[in-house]
């Protein structure tokens, strides 16, 4: 334990742009989790909207074009 303190002592500048990139890794990998649950959420309401009856399945489906060509616009 104290020989990886030194280490991180010795190369501190290093160790801290390995902690941010390591964290933007995270947070980007969060993020893509959250908007791939969104999303999928957003399909099962426009099933649920079909299978009841109060859009067409036309619309419904329009919706859902447009959500991946939104998604597309994003990334």
């Amino acid at each position: 334990m104290e020989e990886l303190l030194d280490i991180l002592s010795e190369n501190f500048i290093f160790a801290m742009i390995a902690l941010c990139f390591l964290a933007g890794i995270a947070l980007k990998a969060l993020t893509k989790v959250i908007t791939n649950a969104s999303r999928e959420r957003s399909r099962r309401e426009i099933a649920a909207y079909i299978a009841e009856g109060s859009i067409t399945p036309e619309q419904g489906e329009r919706l859902m074009r447009a959500d991946i060509n939104r998604g597309r616009n994003e990334a």
